[in-house]
């Protein structure tokens, strides 16, 4: 039985984002390192079914050729991403808001602190936003003291830039 080929979702392309931290970085390199020491045995799987015969019959064949694409196409993606990695370097003193930054925002006599790193390390409940975020890239270039307008759906907030570190 073939299972149909689905459409791809609205949603389903993401760009990219090459700026990532060096933790970032060993991660993607640690990830790679294991995709591709489990190669040979998706491989050596692949073969032994392939010799069961009919290909057209043979499920176990069509499981680990799935298996073996899949972690080749994981090797492409890490390699692509480690290759065209840009680093974010510490940021050059701390009069502006620039990536790799934590800023302290306050609205409404509530404050809030933030790192401002690359979309793939984002982690909003950690304290970690994108700086192609709305709220990053308002933040982006502003100084200690300055008042900046993040426009959403139909409100507007103020937030006032309290600290950069």
């Amino acid at each position: 039985m073939r299972l149909p080929n689905r459409k791809l979702g609205k949603y389903t392309f993401t760009q990219f984002d090459p700026k990532i931290t060096k933790a970032k970085l060993q991660i993607l390199q640690k990830k790679l390192a294991q995709a591709k020491a489990a190669l040979p045995q998706a491989i050596k799987e692949t073969q032994q079914y392939g010799e069961n015969g009919d290909f057209s019959e043979n499920a176990e064949y069509q499981i680990a050729k799935g298996r073996l694409r899949a972690l080749n196409r994981a090797i492409e993606e890490l390699q692509y991403q480690i290759n065209h990695a840009e680093m974010i370097a510490a940021p050059a003193g701390n009069t502006t808001v620039q990536i790799g930054h934590t800023v302290t925002i306050r609205n409404n006599n509530r404050e809030q602190t933030f790192q401002i790193l690359g979309s793939s390390e984002t982690n909003p409940k950690a304290g970690i936003i994108s700086y192609q975020s709305p709220l990053g890239s308002v933040l982006l270039g502003h100084l200690i003291g300055d008042t900046v307008k993040l426009k959403m759906a139909n409100t507007a907030q103020e937030y006032i830039i309290v600290a950069i570190i």
